[in-house]
C-alpha cells in the first residue's frame, strides 16, 4: 500500500520560528524586572490584553509576598464561639454575610474548627447535635508563608480559608484564597457586594439597619426623614463620602460615628472602602 504524502496542514510546523522567539524576547531576559518590563510593552503594543497584562503582573508580585502582607489581622476578624446559641449566631452571621467563619472555644487564640454557612442550616434542624460535628479542620499557616506555595495549598487541599500564626504560634490573622486571587486580578465581588445604583437599606433583627456605603445621601434623608448634609458639606453625594469626611478619615471595622442621633457603625470594609454601615437611633 502506497503512503499517503502528508499535505500541507499535517506537515510538521518547524522549530525554527520558537528558537527566534526565544532569542529575540526570552534569552535576553535575565532579570525579574526585565521580564516585567517586557510584559509592559507586550501590554503597550496590545500583543496581550490589559487584563492579560494585569494577571501576569500580579503573579510575579505575589511570587515575592508572604502571608503578613494580605492577612486580615486578628481584630478585625469575624469569629463565632462555638458555645453562642443558635438564634444569636444566626443573627450574626445574617449581618456579616460570609460563608464561613473561625470557630473558637473559651478563647479566641483556641480556634477550634472553621463553619460553613450552608452547614449551619444542617445544624438548625438538629440543634440538639453538639456544633464541632459539623466544624471543618482549621488549617495553620505561618506569616512568611510565600503567596504562591499559599495558593498552591489551596487548590490542592480545597481549602478556602486558613488561619496565620506568628513566629511564638499565635494566632495573627487569617487569610482566604480570594484574598490571594485579588493580588492577581483585582478585587473580587463576592456576597457583600451589589450592583451599583444608589444604593442600599436593610431593616435588621435588632431594629437597626444595614446601609451601604455607596446610598446617597439624598435617598438615606428621605428613607431616615432626616437632613444630615449642612451647606459646607453639600459636595458630598454618598453616605460613604459624607462620613470619611465628617471623621476626618476612611473609617475600619468596628469605627463609628454619631450624627443627629444616628450612629454609623462600619460592617464590612474593602480595598479601603466601606461596603456597609450597621446605622441605629441613639439617645432619646
Amino acid at each position: 500500500m502506497n503512503e499517503i504524502p502528508p499535505t500541507s496542514r499535517q506537515k510538521t510546523v518547524p522549530k525554527k520560528w520558537t528558537k527566534q522567539l526565544y532569542e529575540k524576547w526570552l534569552s535576553p531576559i535575565k532579570t525579574r524586572e526585565q521580564f516585567l518590563t517586557l510584559i509592559s510593552k507586550a501590554g503597550a503594543k496590545q500583543l496581550i490584553g490589559a487584563e492579560s497584562q494585569i494577571m501576569l503582573e500580579g503573579v510575579m508580585k505575589i511570587s515575592q509576598m508572604h502571608v503578613a502582607e494580605i492577612m486580615i489581622p486578628t481584630p478585625k476578624m469575624d469569629l463565632l464561639d462555638v458555645d453562642m446559641p443558635i438564634e444569636q449566631m444566626l443573627e450574626k452571621i445574617i449581618d456579616i454575610g460570609h460563608s464561613r467563619y473561625p470557630v473558637y472555644e473559651n478563647e479566641k487564640e483556641n480556634i477550634i474548627g472553621i463553619l460553613m454557612t450552608k452547614d449551619l442550616l444542617k445544624w438548625q434542624r438538629a440543634p440538639e447535635i453538639n456544633l464541632k460535628v459539623f466544624l471543618r479542620t482549621a488549617v495553620f499557616v505561618p506569616e512568611t508563608k510565600n503567596l504562591i506555595d499559599l495558593l498552591r495549598d489551596f487548590k490542592k487541599n480545597r481549602n478556602h480559608m486558613a488561619m496565620v500564626v506568628d513566629e511564638f504560634g499565635r494566632i495573627s490573622g487569617l487569610v482566604t484564597f480570594e484574598d490571594v486571587l485579588e493580588e492577581i486580578v483585582g478585587e473580587i465581588e463576592d456576597e457583600f457586594d451589589e450592583e451599583e445604583d444608589d444604593g442600599e437599606i436593610y431593616s435588621l433583627v435588632d431594629k437597626s439597619f444595614r446601609v451601604a456605603g455607596h446610598t446617597t445621601v439624598e435617598k438615606f434623608s428621605e428613607f431616615f426623614n432626616t437632613q444630615l448634609l449642612t451647606d459646607d458639606e453639600e459636595q458630598f453625594e454618598t453616605i460613604g463620602g459624607l462620613i470619611a469626611h465628617l471623621m476626618g478619615h476612611v473609617p475600619t471595622k468596628g469605627e463609628h460615628h454619631d450624627i443627629h442621633g444616628l450612629r454609623f457603625e462600619v460592617m464590612h470594609s474593602k480595598s479601603g472602602v466601606v461596603k456597609w454601615y450597621r446605622v441605629k437611633k441613639i439617645g432619646n
